[in-house]
């Protein structure tokens, strides 16, 4: 079975590595969106859990797909 839902990837619409931009393509939101939620519950949880998340999905998530070829 395919489907048409994107894989979780980064994205090159990226503030810093694209992770959020990534998530939120990958839902379907708006990655201002996203970027926003990120942000308020990474300050409600202390910051570090965010940051360390950020971090493993940073290395976790594959490279976006490189369409010029």
């Amino acid at each position: 079975m395919i489907s048409n839902q994107p894989r979780l990837r980064r994205s090159r619409d990226r503030m810093i590595a694209g992770v959020c931009a990534g998530i939120a393509e990958w839902l379907g939101w708006d990655p201002t969106v996203v970027r926003i939620l990120y942000v308020a519950i990474s300050i409600l949880s202390a910051a570090f859990p965010g940051i360390l998340a950020y971090l493993v999905l940073w290395i976790v998530m594959p490279r976006p797909v490189d369409d010029s070829a």
